[in-house]
């Protein structure tokens, strides 16, 4: 009982029994000098012809853009490929017909903006992006499908603060067979086409000074594999607001902290110390038990 309540009062005032204790009794062991942290390991230079692959996965957009701006861009990419497809008939209602798709797939872009508002769930916060994003931090998304050339993919477009910082592309692998879907596969393939990259398990990463691409691995939850490109600095400010924003984590009270006996070198008597346990209870808000 006596040893119970000592703590109890130690924990209260905010000290410890060492440091109390002057002058008599053992001194304390000498600390142990911790281990020297192992040097950081250096990342795979990416070379030229491997970069300028790489920057092909910004397919014809650029970071820093708005949500109009991007828009714009893929209007005119649109533009491209129906113009092709009205020259190739001279059937006006047919053509009439294609510039009216033409308008429906810029519309369905415009349509899929999402802002990702504190304590407002989307659609997308348990999906195949659902890492790639977070609430209450000035970020927002577009999503469009991809399937010209005989593509079937999506790509995602990030937005921090109003502006285009990351893009996720959604690669499609039902085409692959069972055999060969799996990362060891797609590794193959990532890094025959872009180079070595920092390999990781379900990750292949490629750093320039620009931008940073990741190949990440989504089999086992969606079955697909994505590939995301991202500027760095923007990336650092993004990550340090989330956690800046991120609910603090709950610590144990010191009170209770200093009743619990971490190093077993004390075993209180729990009936003869029920008070002392039933106050130190209802001094967190809760009801003591029955006794």
């Amino acid at each position: 009982m006596l040893r119970f309540n000592h703590l109890l009062l130690l924990a209260a005032l905010g000290l410890s029994t060492p440091a109390l204790a002057k002058g008599g009794g053992k001194k304390p062991a000498p600390t142990k000098k911790a281990p020297k942290p192992a040097p950081p390991k250096k990342s795979v230079v990416v070379n030229a012809e491997h970069k300028k692959k790489l920057a092909e996965l910004y397919g014809g957009f650029k970071f820093g853009m708005s949500k109009d701006e991007v828009i714009a861009v893929f209007s005119k990419q649109l533009d491209e490929r129906y113009e092709e497809k009205i020259k190739a008939t001279s059937d006006i209602a047919a053509q009439d017909r294609l510039r009216k798709e033409k308008k429906g797939e810029v519309a369905r872009l415009q349509q899929t903006f999402v802002t990702f508002e504190l304590n407002k769930p989307s659609p997308w916060d348990v999906s195949i992006v659902e890492d790639e994003l977070a609430h209450g931090t000035n970020e927002a998304m577009l999503e469009r499908w991809e399937n010209q050339n005989g593509k079937n993919q999506r790509r995602f477009f990030f937005f921090y603060e109003g502006k285009l910082w990351k893009m996720f592309v959604s690669l499609d692998v039902s085409i692959l067979p069972e055999d060969k879907k799996n990362f060891d596969t797609f590794q193959g393939v990532m890094t025959g086409q872009y180079g070595p990259g920092d390999i990781e398990p379900g990750l292949i990463t490629w750093r320039t000074d620009e931008f940073t691409v990741r190949a990440v691995d989504k089999l086992k939850s969606y079955d697909a594999l994505g590939l995301v490109i991202e500027e760095p600095k923007v990336k650092k400010d993004v990550i340090a607001l989330r956690e800046a924003k991120a609910p603090p984590k709950k610590e144990t009270s010191s009170v209770i902290k200093a009743v619990i006996d971490v190093n077993h070198t004390d075993h209180p008597d729990t009936k003869s110390n029920g008070n002392a346990v039933d106050d130190v209870i209802k001094a967190q808000g809760g009801t003591p038990p029955k006794r």
